[in-house]
């Protein structure tokens, strides 16, 4: 069979790798299948911090498997303990959905002595990714 290659951005082909990447791990892992249906599937939780109206802060994340996934966490000004109240509302948000832990990844130069106070632990680290950085995965068990 003959093959040929596209590096076309195709969201299409996107959606389709991943529904076709999803339903084999399913097939292959009955731990996963469990955890899908004890926990559903991947559901958005947002928390956001409002000043006058005016977005300050914020954390965006998904559920999924038991787990929330921190994928964003932004405040206006550090040191006014913001960062620290919108974590903590996420988790609370996160454990009443049945989540067992929370993951995070952040670079050296961002946060994560920050995640480390909050109580979480370093996982995993690759360095020089960026170039000059290093980049970790925390967990923290709720």
């Amino acid at each position: 069979m003959e093959f040929t290659f596209s590096d076309e951005v195709s969201g299409e082909l996107a959606d389709l790798v991943l529904a076709e990447l999803k339903a084999e791990n399913r097939r292959r892992s009955p731990e996963l299948r469990a955890a899908l249906e004890r926990h559903g599937e991947e559901q958005p939780l947002h928390v956001y911090a409002l000043e006058g109206g005016r977005p300050v802060g914020g954390m965006v994340g998904r559920t999924w498997v038991g787990w929330l996934h921190v994928d964003l966490l932004w405040v206006r000004e550090r040191g006014r303990g913001l960062g620290s109240r919108l974590l903590a509302r996420a988790e609370e948000l996160a454990a009443a959905r049945g989540c067992v832990g929370v993951r995070v990844e952040t670079w050296s130069f961002q946060a994560p002595g920050f995640y480390q106070r909050q109580g979480y632990r370093i996982a995993g680290e690759v360095p020089g990714h960026p170039p000059g950085a290093v980049d970790y995965t925390l967990i923290k068990e709720l």
